[in-house]
């Protein structure tokens, strides 16, 4: 069983502005024991609250990097892309003068954009000093979706590809995600969720037995990470 620590908070706007001061805590130590921090956050609908509180936090961002957990196999200017909703909602006030390594890269295939992209993420400074992750309704986390392709290369904690090209039925295009061996050693992981049954899939993921081959992908990050990871909840907005 996948042990982790609940936040639950009774508004969004407050849990955005309490794990927006964990993840700044975080880089600003990241600065003070070597000089640079990094970070990686997720895309979707929940995460543009605490992106925005986090883009106001007094830190030096010029010594912060950021890059994505997962990426769709979309152009930069889609709405669908998540450093479109990045750019927009992280890399502004305070946090405009971070240096941000994007996922997508221009190229034919999503194969070969990972394979472009590869040497980028191999030249950051990991591990991680915070990770935020999300989940989906299926139990997924990064692009780690369960009817994915390469779930089990994505998931082998000894695989040092780090960033994977990710095809799945259930996901509406190609993805680039980064992997659970780039993902596990952050000095910081979070799992940001909203709603009620988002946190009914996520307790009954931490509660089911961990199978590489078949458990929920999030529990098995979870249990995989190298420090406790803390989950950050709120009801919907409704």
């Amino acid at each position: 069983m996948a042990q982790a620590t609940w936040n639950e908070f009774s508004v969004r706007e407050k849990l955005a502005d309490t794990l927006a001061q964990r993840v700044s805590a975080q880089l600003a130590a990241g600065i003070e024991l070597r000089g640079t921090a990094l970070l990686a956050v997720s895309g979707g609908s929940t995460p543009p609250l605490f992106l925005r509180a986090l883009s106001r936090r007094q830190i030096d961002w010029e010594k912060v990097v950021v890059t994505l957990v997962d990426e769709r196999f979309v152009p930069a200017g889609s709405e669908r892309s998540n450093a479109r909703l990045v750019t927009l909602n992280l890399l502004q006030h305070e946090a405009a003068k971070a240096r941000f390594v994007a996922l997508h890269r221009e190229a034919d295939t999503v194969e070969e954009a990972a394979d472009l992209v590869r040497p980028d993420v191999l030249a950051l400074k990991l591990p991680f000093d915070a990770v935020v992750l999300g989940m989906g309704t299926d139990g997924h986390t990064a692009s780690f979706f369960p009817d994915a392709e390469r779930l089990a290369e994505a998931l082998d904690p000894d695989d040092k590809a780090y960033v994977l090209p990710i095809h799945a039925t259930s996901a509406s295009e190609p993805r680039l995600s980064l992997s659970l061996a780039a993902l596990a050693n952050a000095r910081f992981t979070a799992v940001h969720i909203e709603g009620l049954a988002k946190k009914e899939v996520l307790m009954d993921a931490l509660a089911a037995p961990q199978n590489m081959n078949g458990g929920p992908p999030i529990a098995t990050m979870i249990d995989r990470a190298a420090h406790p990871v803390e989950i950050y909840w709120a009801p919907d907005e409704d």
